[in-house]
């Protein structure tokens, strides 16, 4: 067992959650729905049924830390 701390890159992770939003994004705008609502329904009550399964867009949006892409948003609305 090797005695090594290992690191990751938050910027790798904001991109991972960048894509993964506009993927969930352009899936529901492609349905139909509106994208911005069913995110905030979805934010808010962790219920992935508002996410639509097409291009397996429910499967990535839980592959996220509901509070982690929640400080992710604000930080990116704050701009800090």
């Amino acid at each position: 067992m090797e005695d090594v701390t290992r690191r990751f890159t938050a910027i790798d992770n904001k991109t991972e959650t960048r894509e993964i939003l506009s993927s969930v994004y352009d899936a529901l705008k492609l349905k139909g729905y509106n994208p911005i609502n069913q995110l905030v329904g979805y934010i808010i009550s962790e219920d992935p049924t508002y996410i639509t399964n097409y291009n397996n867009a429910r499967n990535l949006i839980c592959r996220l830390d509901r509070d982690e892409l929640l400080q992710e948003l604000l930080v990116s609305y704050l701009g800090k």
